[in-house]
């Protein structure tokens, strides 16, 4: 079968009482509003946020065939000035400067033209264009000429009417409507915007960029008390995540159901997953304990930096006396200069600016290895290691 352009309208769908999806949209309703009340201390839940955000945008950039290693990666977090940066580790950046773009900016403008073409700007910024490199000879504007989808039968519309298209998409997100078609509606968005493939290039991880910020527009962010990982939903299977897009092409309800209800049960999966650190028992047992007798072990801290820490991570916020039993035969000022030397090493940071109350840190030194290898023993990566 060949491939060939089939121009279909863009319309919300309206699922049966009794389909699977609308169980999703009524479970995932719940979750968005539910009030987590978690027991982490933000400042952790923030780092965990980062942490996330890293490894969405690996994963964005690996459904496009960026073969940069999660440990490759950690290593230019914890080295300031890693030797050998490449274009794949600028690629992973770009789609990381994008999202924190994304959060800083999508509750005050609408999602629109100038909104994608920033952030496709960001995403491809600074990378050579194909074919020897992931950027784009035009960074934030549509594509001027045709093109066709690599292993797909689906060829994007001409492209004297991408401007049209892509209009049409922007009123459909932004069309007024009860809440409940957000999530719906950032689904179809999804695959619409694929459809169209706007740009020469970077239009993949565009999309996914499209999509975070529709779900953080919606109330699934970090500021509501959660870690949205949408990635995750995408490239846990780069090969399921394209043949659910081919189902949606034709645009008939089947395809598009089918392609809904793949995103919206990912959402759920990855929500009811992540949410689970904001349980502060469960994140010290599980994650940063056992983080810390990971670097322990490689000797990346000593024995005695290893038991203050596991007190920062009993405590949450631990000060000099707390750690006076522990350190038995050390006197106060004794104890301050070990603290010291945690601060140093950024793996201890003072909970308020000048206080002496101090939290664990890990997004940015050696115990970010362990907590990314925790992370991975527990299912929370996006992505394996090739």
């Amino acid at each position: 079968m060949s491939a060939k352009f089939n121009h279909y309208d863009l319309t919300s769908i309206q699922p049966d009482f009794d389909s699977p999806i609308t169980d999703l949209i009524i479970e995932l309703e719940y979750l968005r509003k539910k009030d987590l009340g978690g027991s982490t201390h933000p400042e952790v839940f923030f780092q965990l946020r980062n942490v996330f955000h890293w490894l969405e945008s690996m994963g964005s950039a690996r459904i496009e065939g960026n073969n940069t290693t999660i440990a490759e990666y950690v290593e230019t977090k914890i080295d300031s000035t890693p030797k050998n940066y490449s274009s794949k580790l600028l690629e992973i950046d770009n789609i990381d400067e994008a999202m924190e773009y994304i959060e800083e900016n999508v509750r005050d403008y609408p999602i629109d033209k100038r909104f994608i073409s920033d952030l496709h700007k960001i995403a491809v910024k600074d990378l050579p264009p194909p074919p020897k490199g992931e950027g784009d000879l035009t960074p934030g504007k549509y594509r001027n000429h045709n093109l066709i989808i690599s292993n797909s039968l689906h060829i994007p519309p001409d492209s004297l009417t991408v401007d049209t298209y892509m209009e049409e998409l922007f009123s459909y997100i932004n069309l007024e409507q009860p809440t409940k078609y957000d999530l719906l509606k950032a689904a179809i968005a999804h695959h619409r915007f694929v459809w169209i493939h706007p740009f020469g290039n970077g239009n993949g991880r565009t999309v996914r960029l499209f999509t975070y910020a529709m779900l953080v527009k919606n109330g699934l962010n970090i500021n509501a008390g959660r870690i949205v990982n949408p990635t995750a939903v995408f490239c846990s299977n780069r090969n399921v995540y394209y043949d659910m897009l081919s189902k949606a092409d034709t645009g008939d309800n089947r395809g598009i159901l089918e392609w809904c209800e793949y995103v919206l049960k990912g959402l759920k999966e990855e929500i009811e997953k992540v949410d689970k650190l904001s349980d502060y028992n469960y994140l010290k047992t599980k994650i940063l304990n056992p983080a810390i007798s990971y670097s322990l072990e490689r000797k990346f801290i000593t024995d005695i930096e290893a038991k203050i820490l596991k007190k920062a991570v009993d405590l949450q916020v631990v000060k000099n006396e707390d750690l006076k039993e522990i350190l038995a035969g050390k006197n106060t000022s004794q104890i301050s200069r070990e603290i010291k030397k945690l601060v140093d090493k950024k793996m201890l940071i003072p909970e308020e600016e000048g206080a002496r109350r101090y939290i664990l840190m890990f997004e940015n030194n050696h115990l970010l290895r362990g907590v990314i290898h925790l992370l991975d023993l527990e299912g929370f990566l996006p992505v394996k290691d090739l």
